[in-house]
């Protein structure tokens, strides 16, 4: 590239006259353009050969020059999204080509399908003409379709355990820490009563939630209680037990147990106590990190050991009934989850050896889902098996080697929550507009300077070396930008090579055919978990689903801030299948199989609020600093409202159950007493709604 300024001073405005190298041989316009027409490759000249061609005729697909004689339907397009692999039984496109949800999966019956896109346009509709006017982008819940999971978990498990003799039950659990959603929580503990469906807490916010909920459900539903532990937190577990709650205090630490053991004699309370174990076998994905010896929770053998020997010198062994474990989440296949609870059964089996009361092993998360349709295992984000698979693994396994140890088969329990709640919850957003770049109008003045100043490029596109051509565009492009730079190109110059480099690009081939699709959406909030990990989801258009897709595209929300895209999707494609979008319309995407974590994680995840906030200044004073502002962090209340809960009824109806329980014990004598440990109970509770979710050094409830 010149470094001077006079090397271009003649330089017109549409062009320079050379770039590099220009060839001085005169040349004929006519007969190149001719010799252009004629070359054998995939584009066609449609110009006329008499007369000076325009710029525009160079470079034609001749793909394009044919009709296709196919015609698109809604089967091609669920093969294209793969709707049948990662959406059955629950979504599919109907003969209008929309979305259609089946509430109920296989048992669905024709006229019971819902059309997403019905429900949408009610929810969009203006009030006077019967809608709701409610603004996009929202989240549309199924509860038929949360039911159904949750019966096809607890059906899996029961012919599982029928099939092969099993000689206990299945009784899992709900993580709330997926989505504590009041309306989910509840729906699930009055779907699983029936089958003394529990749940699962990991935070003091959580522990409240749960027991409130399942004062209304099964009495032997299991409330695990899992996480780091304070006294607050063991007090309030060991106040689920004096209130007819089935909850069981998992240790994640070994020093754990000296508070439960400490607070439960304060409290008159025999608690109920599990650990988890810290097991060799692992996972070699991403999830793999969070299992094995080097996992964040569990204890070692050697720590189990010792917990085993101070609960047997409190007199508490007995206490002991539960084992847990969790080798990670999305566990690809079942040979890794056959490895897994095989060597936490021998642990489960050693603890009985032991002396423990054991009677519970608790599988934990893991229960995958295929977010991409393939069934393949691979990746992060696909799994091998199906729920029938993946419940005949677990059964198998555990009653082996219960069956070599000649062990009582233990009551079986999982925290399945992606499983049960991904997909009843589909994210309706609009794709607002499309950025696609401006086409480029060819004048005469390309042709020349392609044929005269970058005969390189020129000869690389008659022999039709699409490789060849990208490398002398992007050689071009480059001598510009730095010609651009040193001030001896026009910014005029230079969007005007740009354009006749997207021309030439697009004539062979070689350009970007992917436009920005502007969504009305906040990636950050709405899919966390795509933004920190790569996690992919399903994306969609509701509707449109009989017509060919015009388009690829990718996804840009509206947060001001440049990591705020989707630029990797299902199938490991870079961009999305998608349709033009109409002047006069509106174009509805949905993200499927998000019902687990991302809301939860976009907003107070295991329910840990927002943390206290203080102004500190520099300051002349014996400090040297003053603090002008402080203000609190949010309260488990705060927290709680904030997925719908409502404190103040929660706490009335945990009173009611704690006046219910106590006050049927007895009377005459222990009247005062059980009095006064009822104001004790309520007193713990309000205190604990009010206090912040994280840990604290405060002491539990004294008797």
């Amino acid at each position: 590239m010149p470094s001077s300024t006079s090397s271009f001073s003649s330089l017109p405005l549409h062009y320079p006259k050379k770039l590099h190298s220009l060839s001085s041989k005169p040349f004929n316009l006519s007969r190149k353009m001719a010799d252009l027409a004629c070359v054998d490759t995939d584009y066609v000249f449609s110009g006329d050969h008499s007369s000076l061609p325009t710029a525009a005729d160079v470079f034609i697909p001749a793909s394009l020059t044919s009709s296709s004689s196919s015609r698109w339907n809604p089967s091609l397009s669920a093969a294209l999204y793969r709707i049948d692999g990662w959406g059955a039984p629950y979504f599919t496109v109907n003969s209008s080509g929309n979305i259609s949800v089946r509430p109920h999966g296989s048992d669905t019956l024709p006229h019971q399908d819902i059309d997403l896109l019905k429900v949408v346009n009610h929810l969009t509709d203006p009030k006077h003409s019967g809608g709701l006017e409610l603004q996009l982008p929202l989240i549309v819940r199924f509860p038929d379709v949360l039911k159904n999971r949750l019966e096809c978990l607890q059906s899996a498990f029961d012919s599982s355990v029928k099939s092969q003799g099993y000689g206990s039950h299945y009784q899992g659990v709900y993580p709330v820490k997926c989505n504590q959603d009041r309306f989910i929580v509840e729906d699930i503990v009055n779907f699983g009563s029936p089958f003394r469906f529990g749940l699962e807490a990991g935070s003091k916010p959580e522990i409240l939630l749960a027991m409130s909920c399942l004062c209304k459900g099964n009495p032997d539903a299991f409330l695990v209680c899992n996480g780091f532990k304070d006294s607050e937190y063991v007090s309030l577990a060991l106040l689920g037990r004096k209130l007819s709650i089935n909850t069981v205090i998992v240790l994640e630490q070994e020093r754990e147990l000296d508070l439960v053991i400490d607070l439960s004699h304060k409290m008159n309370v025999r608690p109920v106590i599990g650990l988890r174990a810290k097991l060799r076998t692992k996972q070699t994905n991403y999830y793999g990190s969070n299992s094995g010896e080097k996992g964040k929770f569990g204890l070692t053998s050697a720590q189990i050991v010792r917990v085993v020997t101070k609960l047997r010198e409190s007199g508490m062994l007995d206490c002991l009934q539960l084992l847990h474990f969790h080798i990670g989440s999305m566990i690809p296949s079942t040979s890794l989850l056959s490895d897994g609870v095989s060597e936490a059964a021998l642990i489960y089996c050693e603890l009985v050896r032991l002396g423990a009361h054991m009677r519970v092993i608790d599988v934990g998360g893991g229960l995958g889902i295929d977010y991409d349709g393939s069934k393949s295992g691979e990746g992060d984000i696909s799994v091998a098996y199906t729920l029938e698979e993946y419940a005949e693994a677990v059964v198998a396994s555990i009653r082996n080697v219960c069956d070599r140890r000649s062990v009582k088969h233990p009551v079986i329990c999982s925290e399945s929550g992606r499983a049960i709640v991904s997909h009843h919850s589909v994210l309706i957003f609009e794709a607002a507009s499309a950025v696609k770049s401006m086409a480029h109008q060819p004048k005469p003045d390309d042709i020349q300077f392609l044929l005269e100043g970058e005969e390189d490029l020129y000869a690389a596109v008659m022999r039709g070396d699409q490789e060849r051509s990208l490398h002398y565009v992007e050689q071009l492009k480059q001598r510009c930008v730095e010609g651009f730079k040193e001030g001896v190109l026009s910014i005029e110059q230079l969007g005007s090579i740009d354009g006749l480099c997207e021309w030439v690009l697009k004539g062979i081939g070689g350009s970007d055919p992917v436009q920005t699709y502007n969504i009305n959406l906040s990636i950050f909030t709405s899919t966390s978990s795509h933004w920190g990990m790569g996690h992919l989801f399903p994306i969609v258009p509701i509707h449109k689903l009989d017509q060919k897709p015009g388009a690829c595209g990718i996804l840009s929300d509206i947060t001001c801030d440049s990591e705020g895209k989707i630029v990797k999707f299902i199938g490991g494609e870079s961009s999305l299948p998608l349709h033009e979008i109409e002047s006069n319309g509106r174009y509805l995407l949905g993200l499927f199989l998000g019902g687990s974590y991302e809301e939860s994680m976009g907003g107070v995840y295991n329910l840990f609020g927002g943390l206290s906030v203080v102004r500190v200044s520099q300051s002349d004073g014996p400090h040297g600093f003053v603090v002008t502002r402080a203000v609190l962090g949010q309260s488990s209340s705060d927290v709680l409202r904030a997925v719908q809960h409502e404190p103040e009824l929660m706490l009335q109806t945990l009173k009611h159950k704690a006046e219910e329980v106590m006050h049927t014990k007895g009377g005459g004598e222990e009247e005062e007493d059980e009095n006064d440990e009822y104001k004790n109970v309520v007193a713990c509770l309000d205190r604990s709604f009010h206090n912040m979710p994280y840990l604290a050094a405060e002491e539990g409830i004294n008797e």
